[in-house]
């Protein structure tokens, strides 16, 4: 197993100990760990505080960019959409990751593949309600704003 991969699922196990979810994130660039994280559901009180989405955080705030290409993030489970999304967001162009989301499953962590196969359905057909409500005429449209001024 990978150095890298090897840490991820250190830092899992680690967090399982301590009370939380199997978790451990390793983000690398230039074969160099940038920034690491585990699932901090257990200490805080915040849905997004998965392993991935802290490791790509601290690298953000730490190189103060949102550009990670060129990084790959190391995960002891295959990443949930949140994370997988942000990942795309961040740019970063490889993920290597050791159990899956089937995996995951079997031990009762099943949201993840539950929120996998909802957004493969239409927005009707999804169990989160989702209704545009457009904007009033003649109020200032924030996307044309954006546009205008970037």
């Amino acid at each position: 197993m990978d150095k890298f991969m090897e840490r991820a699922v250190e830092l899992a196990i680690e967090n399982v100990r301590d009370g939380g979810q199997p978790f451990g994130a390793v983000l690398v660039k230039n074969n160099n760990v940038v920034a690491e994280g585990v699932n901090e559901l257990h200490k805080k009180y915040d849905v997004s505080g998965h392993a991935e989405l802290l490791a790509i955080r601290r690298a953000q705030e730490q190189l103060q960019t949102n550009n990670l290409s060129g990084y790959t993030m190391y995960a002891s489970g295959e990443p949930c959409s949140m994370c997988l999304t942000a990942m795309y967001f961040a740019g970063i162009e490889k993920v290597f990751y050791c159990t899956s989301v089937e995996d995951a499953v079997e031990v009762g962590l099943e949201r993840s593949k539950v929120i996998y196969e909802e957004i493969q359905k239409t927005k009707k057909e999804r169990t989160l309600s989702m209704t545009q409500l457009p904007l009033k005429e003649g109020q200032v449209n924030p996307m044309k704003l954006w546009k205008e001024q970037s």
